[in-house]
């Protein structure tokens, strides 16, 4: 199976396994549909440059700061934060299902999950 497939069934599974989190947290359908697309806030980056908007995008649609979100929330038993954290992973898996990955410089459509070759500058250029 094509590298792409397998994220994007990876994507799939983790939104299914985020909404079943939540229902069974018996998070609010209200605060579900809220919070759906606020992670894509982070494209206003985008209004700095590309070289920000990248960064601000990769920032917010990676899975470690949803999944430290969560783990404090069960750590302090915060109910609130697991339920804003299931629904923000559960984000991230829809847009890799769908084909939104993780941005490189050179633009917003060239992602690691896109049709188009990975731009050289963005493998070969350092900070």
């Amino acid at each position: 199976m094509e590298p792409r497939t397998v994220l994007r069934v990876e994507g799939l599974a983790v939104l299914a396994l985020a909404l079943a989190g939540y229902a069974a947290s018996d998070g609010p359908l209200w605060l579900l549909l809220a919070l759906a697309l606020a992670p894509d806030l982070s494209m206003l980056g985008y209004l700095a440059g590309p070289r920000f908007g990248s960064a601000s995008y990769d920032l917010v649609h990676t899975y470690t700061l949803s999944l430290a979100l969560g783990v404090a929330g069960l750590w302090v038993d915060g109910h609130a934060a697991v339920l804003v954290a299931l629904v923000w992973t559960g984000h991230i898996g829809a847009d890799r299902f769908f084909g939104y990955g993780r941005k490189f410089e050179s633009g917003f459509e060239d992602t690691h999950l896109s049709a188009q070759p990975v731009p050289v500058s963005a493998l070969t250029e350092s900070e």
